[in-house]
């Protein structure tokens, strides 16, 4: 008793205040930093272990784009998860947040927690398992293989509950087969719940875009690659996280092959033309009454990239060129890849800046990933739950 009275009076940081030390310098520490802080004195480790501390902590975090990619490194072959943070310099612009070994397809991101998914052996169904890429904690569902495929994940207020959403079977490969979408709280010994399905045909859903307690998407058709690029009024599908029940939101007239992405606390749309030459960029304007504006039409210098990087795979054909559209600082910038480079084109269609990324088959994903240390009580539930271990390297 006498012990713990000490602990309690003596000061976390001599000539500072604990409420100062706590909420003024440790719960703005990025994750890894606020780790090594833990090991210092055991009173740090309590001060900064509690859920209100980590939720704190976690609301402070920045929200970056999610890229992966593979490389070899001794003959072996490594999957990399990674934070795309524009504030660095160019080339620190990348930085690994988890390195796995295998090769997982990212399906969502929701609160610092990936959910990825990976083929059975025998491709006899699909693997989906939970990841914190922070504390490196790792789980499966039940059941492997499912026949089901994860396409969104988010926190269900009302219950407090994080849930997946599911669909049965896979339609990625066959335009016939209907959507049939299910919901799993994370944690239950109960099957997925019926819930319906969008009112959309033959569609196929990229990762989600998480704003006011709803998951978006513009998702694209099984449709020939020049019937992608024809211009036509399809609908943003929304996913009311609460009601747990589709609808749909008006989106400007583009190419159905287009893609959502984050931006200031809203959403917006590009494509590229057939060519991939030039870049539209439209913003949502007003959330309630679906009012979008075409905010940048980029022209690619794509003259200039090919007589930078002539010799280096893939830099000549513009159509295996991949373009992305990432936010920051109240902006936009283009991210070009091709090889193992990737490019930054900014608003005006000037090529600022460049880098190696050393990585194979480099995606950057339009969702965000913000890193939490906040311990959940679903994971222990799951199958195979596992602390610094595979698939973890």
């Amino acid at each position: 008793m006498a012990e713990a009275a000490t602990a309690a009076a003596t000061p976390l940081l001599p000539g500072l205040l604990d409420d100062v030390f706590i909420w003024e310098i440790l719960v703005r520490l990025d994750p890894k930093s606020l780790l090594r802080c833990r090991a210092v004195r055991r009173a740090w480790r309590r001060a900064t272990s509690t859920r209100r501390f980590l939720l704190a902590h976690h609301a402070r975090q920045p929200a970056f784009p999610i890229a992966d990619g593979d490389q070899l490194v001794l003959g072996v072959h490594l999957h990399d998860i990674l934070a795309f943070d524009l504030r660095a310099a160019a080339k620190a612009h990348l930085h690994t947040v988890a390195r796995l070994d295998q090769d997982f397809y990212l399906e969502a991101s929701c609160d610092g927690l990936l959910v990825l998914s990976t083929f059975a052996k025998g491709g006899s169904g699909c693997c989906i398992s939970i990841c914190n890429p922070v504390t490196r904690e790792h789980a499966s569902l039940a059941g492997p293989p499912w026949d089901f495929t994860a396409f969104g994940m988010y926190l269900h207020r009302p219950t407090g509950e994080y849930r997946l959403l599911l669909q049965r079977g896979s339609n990625r490969d066959s335009p016939e087969e209907q959507i049939d979408c299910y919901v799993f709280p994370l944690g239950s010994d109960q099957p997925p719940r019926y819930i319906g399905w969008p009112d959309m045909e033959s569609v196929v859903f990229n990762l989600p875009i998480q704003l006011r307690d709803n998951l978006h998407w513009y998702p694209y058709y099984h449709l020939s690659e020049s019937e992608q690029l024809q211009s036509e009024g399809k609908p943003v599908i929304v996913f009311d996280t609460v009601a747990e029940s589709f609808r749909q939101m008006h989106a400007p007239i583009v190419p159905t092959k287009s893609y959502l992405f984050e931006m200031d606390d809203t959403i917006g749309i590009y494509c590229n033309d057939g060519d991939k030459n030039t870049v539209s960029i439209w913003v949502l304007q007003n959330y309630e009454s679906e009012v979008w504006d075409l905010k940048y039409r980029i022209r690619l210098p794509v003259e200039e990239i090919r007589g930078q990087f002539e010799g280096c795979n893939d830099y000549r054909d513009v159509n295996l060129w991949d373009v992305d559209v990432v936010s920051g600082d109240g902006g936009v910038l283009l991210l070009v890849s091709f090889g193992r480079w990737v490019l930054h084109i900014d608003t005006d269609g000037k090529l600022i800046d460049s880098f190696y990324s050393g990585l194979l088959g480099l995606r950057i994903y339009e969702c965000r990933l913000k890193q939490s240390l906040v311990q959940h009580a679903f994971f222990p539930a799951l199958e195979g739950y596992v602390v610094n271990a595979s698939p973890f390297i």
